[in-house]
Parts: structure tokens; sequence; C-alpha cells
């Protein structure tokens, strides 16, 4: 019966040699464009140096502040489908710098539906305590109300996202890319 002998799939079939593919060009593409947007500032102090890319190898905060950083890591991240807890932290970031207590209010509603409520659309992975915690503190907000979702996010980050990053295609490709230029100089 050779209708149950399984067969190989066919090449234009075959998910994971072109979800494999795709991911290679996109680095590739993607390495190409943060290049010409990083060091082609014509103010040398402004550029993305080797050195500045190695920094962020030693920390997650050193990356998140740097400006080339910051934007490297939410390029990654977007490319994985997973920028949500970058977006939420950098959203928490602002939310801590309002001082009008109306828009403060409107702003914590706004990342509460956006970030924290179950089933939203950009939902981060926090326990239920710290969401009906948030739930409450809304209510009432104040510049810390998102402080405990906000180290939890952190973590996550540091201990998933950050290390990912720094073993990707992107990372890799770019210290390599200005390596080579520091070489060629």
């Amino acid at each position: 019966m050779p209708g149950l002998i399984p067969q190989p799939l066919p090449t234009h079939l075959n998910m994971d040699r072109d979800d494999y593919t795709r991911n290679k060009t996109l680095g590739k593409n993607l390495m190409c464009r943060l290049k010409c947007v990083f060091t082609s500032s014509s103010a040398p102090e402004s550029r993305l140096t080797l050195e500045d890319t190695q920094q962020w190898s030693q920390s997650l905060e050193r990356l998140l502040g740097s400006k080339y950083g910051l934007a490297t890591f939410r390029t990654f991240l977007k490319s994985e489908f997973s920028d949500e807890n970058i977006e939420f932290w950098l959203t928490c970031e602002d939310y801590k710098k309002i001082t009008s207590s109306y828009k403060m209010s409107s702003k914590a509603r706004k990342i509460f539906e956006q970030f924290v409520e179950a089933e939203s659309p950009k939902e981060i992975n926090i326990d239920y305590h710290t969401r009906e915690e948030i739930k409450r503190k809304v209510n009432s907000p104040t510049p810390q109300c998102f402080d405990e979702a906000q180290k939890i996010v952190y973590g996550l980050m540091e201990r998933d996202s950050y290390p990912r990053f720094l073993r990707s295609e992107m990372y890799k490709t770019l210290v390599e890319s200005l390596a080579t230029d520091n070489a060629q100089r």
C-alpha cells in the first residue's frame, strides 16, 4: 500500500526551510537598514560604534540606555512578534513623567486596557494578583501604580528576550559588520 508510506513534503511546502530562509533574509535586510541608519550620521559622536554594541552585551540596562540599543532591541522584538513587553515598559516610563492628574488618570486607563487587562491587545505576562492590584490602583492612579508589573516585565525581558537578542543573527551580524568596518579604517 504505497499511499500509507509517508512521503517527504514537496520543497515548496517545507515550512521549516521557508521560515529559516525568510528569517535569514529578513535579518540581512534589517541589518542593512540598521547599519545605514546608525552609521550614516554626519556627526561622528552620534554614530553607532563597535564599542557601543559590545557594551549592550553587558546588561539589559545598558542596552535600553542606548538610543541605538533600544531601537535595535525593539526591532528585534517586533521581528519576533514579541514586542509587548518593551512597549509596556517604555509606556510606563513615559507615564511616570505625567504631572497632570487628569492626564495620568486617562493614560493609566489606556495602559490597563492595552497591556494589563486579560485578553487585551498587547497583554503582558503577569500574575493574577498583580493584574488585580493594578486594576484597583487604576481607579486612583499614581506614578507608581504600574511599578510592580514593570518590574515583572523587566525581569522577563532580562531572562528571556535579552539573551535571545544577544544570540540573534541580527545582533551578531551588526557586531560583525561594525568590526569589519573598524578593521578597514
